[in-house]
């Protein structure tokens, strides 16, 4: 009997030390902190699948004033070089009266100017102008003037029409617009080509600036 009490207490001693196995609990997640994850994800999300809006209507306006003014001065020149300098130099300055338009339309609209569809809108639409520009160089030392406004015509066109799959509906229209003047103007004289530029760089920036500042602001 007392053999049996020995065992039986060594038995129950063994049992007490035997523990359950339990994991650690993790640490609770504050409700601010996943609702403040719940807020970023919704917001990069809607930026993500949003579309770019700043495209300046003004902007696009004031670009084909300027566009006209250079073709009144370009038909002027007596030479090739002189025609080409002063389209160039329009060229500068439509980019810095685009890029001040846009930023400013940004700003009154509150929208980043490195929001996710900026990025995307910059990132397509500037690729088809560098190629413009190396052609440019190309067409010009190969002696192939004629074929400089039909280039640039249709590259404009193509980026405006790649960025703007990234803007309002309008804007792939007028891009499709440049690109069809482009390729018309590949095959005229270069006699042509001053007034090509200015219906299109001048006429159609007027036309479709108006109706952006109309449908969309600014």
């Amino acid at each position: 009997m007392v053999l049996y009490n020995a065992k039986s207490i060594q038995y129950n001693r063994h049992m007490a030390i035997v523990q359950p196995i339990r994991g650690v609990r993790p640490a609770p997640v504050s409700l601010h902190s996943h609702a403040m994850d719940n807020l970023q994800f919704i917001r990069e999300t809607m930026e993500r699948a949003g579309s770019f809006t700043a495209v300046p209507g003004w902007g696009g306006f004031a670009m084909g004033v300027s566009a006209l003014a250079a073709a009144w001065i370009a038909s002027r020149e007596s030479s090739v070089d002189a025609w080409l300098v002063t389209w160039l130099a329009e060229g500068i300055l439509a980019i810095a009266l685009g890029a001040l338009a846009m930023k400013r339309k940004a700003d009154s609209a509150q929208v980043p100017m490195l929001s996710a569809p900026a990025r995307r809108f910059v990132l397509s639409f500037a690729p088809p102008l560098l190629v413009g520009a190396l052609l440019t160089v190309v067409l010009y030392r190969a002696g192939l003037p004629a074929a400089i406004p039909g280039t640039w015509l249709l590259l404009y066109g193509t980026g405006v029409v790649t960025g703007g799959a990234f803007s309002v509906r309008v804007v792939p229209v007028m891009g499709l617009c440049f690109m069809l003047m482009g390729a018309v103007a590949l095959f005229c004289p270069l006699a042509w080509g001053t007034a090509l530029l200015a219906a299109g760089f001048g006429g159609l920036h007027l036309i479709f600036g108006l109706i952006i500042a109309w449908k969309y602001g600014g």
